[in-house]
């Protein structure tokens, strides 16, 4: 087999890695759009706001639940909304480059992807094993840990899948 042919069937080897990449790529994108969407909620009445739109859903804004939404929304500053649209924005491009990066397979972006989901891990493990007041928030849901605790194996198998397989996918390609 030519050095080509042997290149090629490598590339067309990797449906997880692109399935990565595009996930990456989605969520960046998606981020993009929030982002945009919370600088343009800068400056704005966000009680008004959201009162007309439970009423557009005709669901009753003065319900204690949406009440106190309402209130807590009655002290965001503009700063605020700015400082989270910027997080946002920021981790958008991060994925949108790392995402970018895993579909061309360069190099930089194996430890970018590792690093991205590594650094989740530990701030998982440590919510699972948190311990909840029974009036917390989290309670009202069956199985509130269910959830986290299958985010957490997924970037274990991801880190896992990266690490173990980064040689082969990202080998030199002339």
């Amino acid at each position: 087999m030519t050095q080509e042919a042997n290149s090629s069937t490598i590339q067309k080897r990797a449906p997880t890695l692109y399935f990565i990449a595009a996930t990456k790529l989605l969520k960046g994108a998606a981020l993009l759009l929030a982002a945009a969407g919370i600088f343009s909620l800068a400056g704005k009445d966000l009680g008004g706001i959201f009162d007309q739109f439970l009423r557009w859903i005709h669901v009753d804004p003065e319900h204690r639940f949406f009440a106190n939404i309402g209130d807590w929304l009655d002290t965001v500053t503009t700063a605020n909304i700015r400082a989270v649209a910027t997080g946002t924005l920021l981790y958008g491009l991060f994925l949108l480059t790392g995402g970018t990066g895993l579909a061309l397979r360069a190099k930089w972006a194996i430890w970018l992807a590792i690093g991205e989901s590594a650094f989740f891990i530990p701030i998982e493990i440590f919510e699972l094993t948190r311990r909840h007041s029974p009036t917390d928030e989290a309670s009202h849901f069956a199985y509130p840990k269910l959830g986290l605790l299958a985010i957490l194996a997924l970037n274990v198998l991801i880190v896992w899948y990266l690490l173990k397989n980064r040689e082969r996918l990202f080998r030199r390609h002339r």
